[in-house]
Protein backbone atom coordinates (compact mmCIF):
# COMPACT_ATOMS: atom_id res chain seq x y z
CA UNK A 1 0.00 0.00 0.00
CA UNK A 2 1.58 3.29 -1.09
CA UNK A 3 2.16 6.05 1.88
CA UNK A 4 -1.16 8.25 2.75
CA UNK A 5 -0.98 11.63 2.27
CA UNK A 6 -1.46 14.09 5.38
CA UNK A 7 -5.04 15.73 4.84
CA UNK A 8 -4.90 19.94 4.70
CA UNK A 9 -6.82 21.49 7.49
CA UNK A 10 -9.92 22.61 5.33
CA UNK A 11 -10.37 18.99 3.62
CA UNK A 12 -10.66 17.54 7.43
CA UNK A 13 -13.39 19.83 8.13
CA UNK A 14 -15.14 19.60 4.91
CA UNK A 15 -14.72 15.63 5.36
CA UNK A 16 -16.08 15.44 9.05
CA UNK A 17 -19.22 17.41 7.87
CA UNK A 18 -20.02 13.92 6.61
CA UNK A 19 -19.01 12.31 9.52
CA UNK A 20 -21.58 12.79 12.38
CA UNK A 21 -20.20 12.60 15.66
CA UNK A 22 -16.44 12.46 14.76
CA UNK A 23 -14.20 15.18 16.35
CA UNK A 24 -10.58 15.91 15.53
CA UNK A 25 -8.32 17.01 18.38
CA UNK A 26 -4.94 18.16 16.96
CA UNK A 27 -3.43 15.45 15.11
CA UNK A 28 -6.45 12.56 15.08
CA UNK A 29 -10.30 12.23 14.84
CA UNK A 30 -11.80 10.21 17.02
CA UNK A 31 -15.39 9.03 18.31
CA UNK A 32 -17.22 7.60 21.15
CA UNK A 33 -20.68 5.09 20.72
CA UNK A 34 -22.99 4.01 23.22
CA UNK A 35 -24.26 0.59 22.99
CA UNK A 36 -26.86 -1.13 25.11
CA UNK A 37 -24.81 -3.74 27.05
CA UNK A 38 -21.06 -4.91 27.35
CA UNK A 39 -21.24 -7.41 25.22
CA UNK A 40 -22.59 -5.17 22.54
CA UNK A 41 -19.64 -2.89 22.56
CA UNK A 42 -17.81 -6.22 22.59
CA UNK A 43 -19.23 -7.23 19.09
CA UNK A 44 -19.09 -3.60 17.96
CA UNK A 45 -15.23 -3.84 18.28
CA UNK A 46 -15.13 -6.96 16.56
CA UNK A 47 -16.94 -5.43 13.36
CA UNK A 48 -14.42 -2.52 13.59
CA UNK A 49 -10.95 -5.16 14.19
CA UNK A 50 -12.59 -6.90 10.98
CA UNK A 51 -12.80 -3.46 8.96
CA UNK A 52 -9.51 -2.32 10.11
CA UNK A 53 -7.71 -5.46 9.60
CA UNK A 54 -9.11 -5.50 5.69
CA UNK A 55 -7.70 -1.93 5.77
CA UNK A 56 -4.13 -2.77 6.98
CA UNK A 57 -5.21 0.82 9.12
CA UNK A 58 -5.96 -0.06 12.82
CA UNK A 59 -7.61 2.56 15.44
CA UNK A 60 -7.01 2.97 18.93
CA UNK A 61 -9.77 1.73 20.86
CA UNK A 62 -11.00 2.38 24.48
CA UNK A 63 -13.70 0.31 25.71
CA UNK A 64 -15.74 1.49 29.75
CA UNK A 65 -18.64 -0.92 29.97
CA UNK A 66 -21.14 0.52 27.49
CA UNK A 67 -19.04 3.22 25.52
CA UNK A 68 -16.86 2.44 22.72
CA UNK A 69 -14.55 5.07 22.03
CA UNK A 70 -11.91 5.15 18.40
CA UNK A 71 -9.48 7.09 17.97
CA UNK A 72 -8.04 7.57 14.65
CA UNK A 73 -4.62 8.56 12.97
CA UNK A 74 -2.19 8.00 10.34
CA UNK A 75 1.10 7.42 12.25
CA UNK A 76 2.98 6.64 9.51
CA UNK A 77 2.13 10.54 7.80
CA UNK A 78 1.73 12.71 11.17
CA UNK A 79 -1.42 12.93 10.79
CA UNK A 80 -4.78 12.43 9.51
CA UNK A 81 -5.06 11.22 6.13
CA UNK A 82 -8.28 9.65 4.38
CA UNK A 83 -7.63 6.13 5.47
CA UNK A 84 -8.66 7.28 8.44
CA UNK A 85 -11.58 9.35 7.08
CA UNK A 86 -12.32 6.19 5.34
CA UNK A 87 -12.28 3.87 8.05
CA UNK A 88 -13.92 6.26 10.28
CA UNK A 89 -16.94 5.82 7.52
CA UNK A 90 -16.85 1.85 7.53
CA UNK A 91 -16.91 2.23 11.45
CA UNK A 92 -19.95 4.11 11.63
CA UNK A 93 -21.56 1.55 9.04
CA UNK A 94 -20.39 -1.22 11.74
CA UNK A 95 -22.26 0.48 14.22
CA UNK A 96 -25.37 0.27 12.40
Amino acid sequence: MPPADRLSDIAIQRALGALPGWARKADVISKTYQRAAFLDGIAFVQRIAMEAEAMDHHPDIDIRYTKVTVTLSTHSAGGITQLDLDLAAKIDAAAG
